[in-house]
């Protein structure tokens, strides 16, 4: 097995295409063609964790935080993060991140934290624009039904929990093939019309390339006529946080309490708590004062986030609890998540859980 065989599965699981456009995900260090010893999933990526991946003989890291944020213009290790860069070269370790792909995917970091609490019901809190294509194509009638199976295969045509969705309208297409054409149909120097299909079907951006691809293989024709565009609609299974219910309703104070046992905390930063039950919770692993908006719209009781500043608690406004558990203790769990995920996706292969700790605040 080899690098990229690791980068395909986690392609599939988070596509690195709905990663925000400020971050750096994918294959940071190494050569992706390299045969793998062992995988280490890590949170974060330090000088220790490179030490831990050494002794557990492991020369791919999955980090889902990115160790490399911003260009680096000089690796002479006079920082935390040259220094790892160098001796993951020097150890011929790969580094792979993940970060907000998996923040974004349906089954990703906010997922796992509605596990934790027990959420039923989940919605996305935060669904991400224009990940929604759609693709006309005008086919002969003749070959319409092999054309669209191709798609189907490929993925396009799901919608939500539908399948093999399109939509076909019967037309004529015309067209005169020039002196350097080899027509299917037709003669050259002669206009020629075809009754033909306009097959409309939607599917998701990353997998564009296959689409296109199953399209020019199974088209009768040399030039195929066809579109795409973006659609506005949103896709409640991309976008970032999470929004579900609790089994049962309970006091801010008891819930309160049960995060703190369930994230291991000493302390949980918090608003006014308001005279309602807690029914529904909203979550974003990571750093979410921007999404705050969006919990009060969903009509959470409560928004469980990291990394609010001072005026940002003013925004609750007795509408809504927001409670900062720490940015490390809400995504803690995530790297259990992509653990859990390659080592069913690697029966008979070493993927080894990280067993430090890389938080680097510290609590007296």
């Amino acid at each position: 097995m080899i690098v990229n065989d690791v980068i395909s599965a986690l392609e599939e699981y988070a596509p690195t295409a709905y990663a925000e456009d400020f971050d750096n995900v994918g294959l940071l260090v190494g050569d992706k063609t390299a045969e793998v010893s062992g995988i280490l999933v890590t949170l974060d990526t330090l000088e220790e964790t490179l030490d831990e991946a050494i002794k557990q003989n492991c020369n791919l890291i999955v980090s889902f935080h990115p160790i490399i944020f911003k260009g680096l213009k000089k690796i002479t290790g006079k920082s935390y993060v040259e220094r790892v860069v160098l001796k993951a070269i020097k150890n011929d370790i790969a580094i792979y991140a993940i970060h907000t792909a998996l923040d974004n995917s349906f089954e990703g970091v906010n997922h796992q934290i509605c596990e934790e609490i027990g959420l039923v019901n989940r919605q996305i809190l935060v669904p991400q624009p224009h990940t929604i294509k759609k693709l006309v194509a005008h086919v002969p009638q003749t070959h319409i039904d092999q054309v669209r199976a191709a798609l189907f295969e490929a993925g396009a045509g799901s919608i939500g929990n539908y399948d093999d969705c399109s939509f076909n309208i019967e037309g004529e297409g015309t067209f005169k093939a020039n002196d350097n054409a080899n027509p299917t149909l037709g003669e050259i120097g002669k206009l020629h019309t075809e009754k033909e299909i306009q097959l409309h079907l939607t599917y998701a951006k990353h997998i564009e390339s296959k689409v296109l691809k199953a399209l020019f293989k199974a088209h009768p024709y040399e030039e195929v006529a066809y579109e795409l565009t973006t659609l506005e609609n949103k896709n409640q299974q991309i976008g970032i946080g999470m929004v579900g219910e609790l089994p049962e309703a309970q006091s801010a104070e008891d819930f309160l309490l049960q995060l703190k046992e369930i994230f291991q905390l000493k302390v949980i930063r918090h608003s006014k708590l308001i005279d309602k039950n807690i029914k529904k919770v909203a979550v974003l692993g990571g750093s979410g004062a921007f999404a705050i908006g969006n919990a009060k719209a969903m009509n959470a009781e409560i928004y469980m986030t990291a990394d609010l500043k001072y005026h940002d608690f003013y925004q609750a406004e007795n509408q809504i609890i927001l409670a900062d558990i720490g940015h490390y203790e809400s995504e803690q769990y995530t790297k259990n998540l992509l653990h859990s995920y390659l080592t069913k996706k690697f029966r008979n292969f070493a993927v080894v859980l990280s067993q430090k700790s890389t938080n680097p605040i510290q609590y007296s």
